[in-house]
């Protein structure tokens, strides 16, 4: 068994360590299972690879909620062998979203920063396990996170029970970045004092009352990180107009010269846009967001980027190799909360964030498709988006305007699903332009949307649909011809492509 003494500092616990499969044993079927993680990252791997073989051979289903997406080790192996019945809040694993699609696994789709208070007030049943990574367990027997903190303070206290995994492929000296700060339920909740995107207001572990905490689990098996494919030129290119769309801000004083703190989505646009700024004339940056990928890290290299709050270290598989070569220096700059905290409404608003994410599709009057793919088949989630979105000081979203090598338009008439309303986005951007439709009606949004972020393929047969709708619709506020508000997706799904025949 991997040594693991030294990363237990309250020694009485000593005699709870016990394999991953005396552990697995432990849960029963049909228990519900908080996790911690937060992308593939700082998630437990051991217990549910154990659990996986148990299931094989006995059948039987649990509950799993997390963070956000976790790695392979959960999200896969506990549904190649049948064994999830429901799971939430986000995923992006390829055998999950298939299985969630076929309708064998239900799935529950949230804002990210909900579940905290949900799982407190219990609107999704008794937590019956918690099954955490960690790095160290403190004297008092308080959980030192890994590399994501995301739901697991919740989910440590709302348990019945708590299996810890020490993993010793993550370094000790994780401690000490993170700030955990749990508020209370209304109505007895207080203001949460940020008031910079670096305040610290926590502690550096999670408490946990040793007695709840049921075994221990050596592990040493590594966060599955996902490589970044190459940043491409359409990527480039929306770096660059959001550059130019930034300096204008500035220039017309909508911003002041080191900004306001960022928000940057999951993947590799969002990637692309944050890493873009290391060319950018912006010094004094600050970030307070969701994940800290590769992009942050070039930003702190190039002596741009002061501090970055976020609740999960995403890098790439070199990014994580990068940030373990440098923890000392990177952690002076990282501070890792939980998500209520990194994602809450009630920051967002009061720093004044600059919010940018990633749209699967949006329609010409402004909203958004973060989710399902032709308005039925889910992708990942909303994870975080929306609760930056609606709330930030300037709500970006980021799409390419086609794809699929030109076969779909990823702006349509009527968006097939809508996660974000026209209400909460500001501006627009693809590789082509920027459509800023601030203080515009659904109408003149619709022009500056088809004239700056369009496809020429698609720019004149959206513009007909306009002007026909309009004339058919009279003075109306977001005139549509719901006859053929669909069209493209009738296309694309009848044979594979929006393109008119």
């Amino acid at each position: 068994m991997i040594d693991i003494q030294d990363r237990i500092r309250c020694k009485e616990l000593l005699s709870k360590v016990v394999t991953a499969e005396e552990a697995a044993k432990m849960i029963n079927p049909n228990d519900k299972i908080g996790i911690s993680g937060f992308t593939p990252s700082g998630y437990p791997k051991a217990v549910p690879l154990a659990l996986k073989d148990r299931i094989e051979k006995e059948h039987f289903q649990i509950d799993l909620w997390t963070g956000a997406s976790v790695g392979p080790e959960a999200d896969q192996a506990l549904v190649e062998c049948g064994g999830m019945n429901r799971r939430f809040p986000y995923q992006t694993n390829g055998v999950l979203r298939k299985a969630i699609n076929s309708g064998k696994v239900h799935y529950i789709d949230m804002h990210l920063s909900h579940v905290a208070q949900q799982a407190r007030y219990g609107f999704f049943g008794d937590l019956d396990v918690c099954i955490i990574e960690v790095c160290a367990i403190t004297e008092d027997g308080h959980l030192v996170p890994t590399t994501a903190i995301g739901n697991s303070p919740v989910y440590v206290d709302q348990a019945k029970r708590v299996i810890v995994e020490v993993n010793v492929s993550q370094p000790v000296e994780l401690e000490g970045m993170h700030d955990i700060y749990q508020p209370l339920n209304p109505p007895n909740r207080q203001p949460i004092p940020i008031v910079s995107a670096g305040d610290r207001i926590g502690t550096p572990y999670i408490e946990c009352d040793p007695n709840k905490i049921i075994a221990i689990v050596p592990s040493d098996i590594t966060d599955k990180n996902r490589p970044f494919a190459p940043i491409g030129d359409d990527a480039k290119a929306m770096s660059h107009n959001l550059i130019d769309f930034l300096q204008n801000e500035v220039k017309h004083g909508r911003l002041p010269q080191n900004l306001l703190p960022l928000q940057s989505g999951v993947g590799n646009v969002a990637n692309a846009v944050i890493s873009g700024l290391v060319d950018s004339p912006y010094e004094g940056l600050s970030v307070y967001s969701e994940v800290i990928q590769d992009g942050m890290f070039d930003l702190i290299d190039a002596g741009k980027l002061d501090v970055v709050s976020g609740t999960s270290l995403s890098p790439s598989p070199d990014g994580l190799k990068r940030f373990y070569d440098n923890i000392k220096e990177y952690r002076e700059k990282i501070v890792l909360r939980p998500q209520e905290i990194s994602n809450n409404p009630e920051v967002i608003r009061r720093l004044g964030v600059i919010a940018m994410n990633t749209a699967l599709e949006m329609d010409i009057y402004g909203n958004v498709n973060s989710t399902h793919v032709t308005g039925t088949k889910m992708m990942n989630g909303i994870g975080g988006s929306g609760d930056f979105a609606r709330n930030g000081y300037l709500s970006i979203f980021f799409t390419n305007s086609i794809a699929k090598e030109g076969k779909i338009s990823c702006i349509t008439p009527f968006v097939s699903h809508v996660d974000h309303s026209e209400h909460d986005v500001h501006v627009y951007i693809s590789e082509l332009g920027v459509a800023d439709v601030r203080g515009l009606s659904p109408k003149e949004r619709a022009r500056v949307i088809i004239d700056n972020i369009v496809h020429p393929d698609y720019q004149d047969e959206l513009r007909d649909y306009l002007k026909r709708a309009e004339a058919k619709c009279g003075g109306s506020q977001t005139p549509h011809l719901m006859d053929e508000a669909f069209d493209f997706y009738t296309r694309f799904l009848e044979t594979g492509s929006m393109k008119k025949a």
